[in-house]
């Protein structure tokens, strides 16, 4: 399954009301660590059709990443339930996320 990029207009139903545990990817296009990110995050949401990943840009939805108290990008979240189970910022290898997921 692709991943969804999420406003303030859809957040709660992708996100909060999501069936399945939810990645989140906070990004920005002159984000290089994310660049790097980006393509595993996509591999993840191809690979894994039991988790819904959704990416936020940042620049676009200050008021989400506000939110989510992000402070530096890449930064994942993992949330299940509405709930935030798993956090990290900065650029990561595939395994790494991958370990974040239930």
């Amino acid at each position: 399954m692709a991943s969804v990029n999420v406003n303030q207009n859809n957040f709660r139903q992708e996100v909060l009301e999501s069936a399945k545990p939810v990645l989140l990817d906070f990004w920005a296009s002159w984000c290089g660590p994310c660049r790097m990110v980006l393509p595993l995050v996509e591999q993840i949401a191809e690979e894994r059709p039991d988790i819904k990943v959704c990416k936020i840009n940042v620049d676009e939805q200050p008021e989400l990443a506000a939110q989510f108290n992000v402070m530096s990008i890449p930064t994942l979240v993992v949330l299940e339930g509405g709930k935030e189970l798993q956090r990290a910022s900065g650029a990561r290898p595939k395994d790494a996320i991958e370990a974040m997921l239930p």
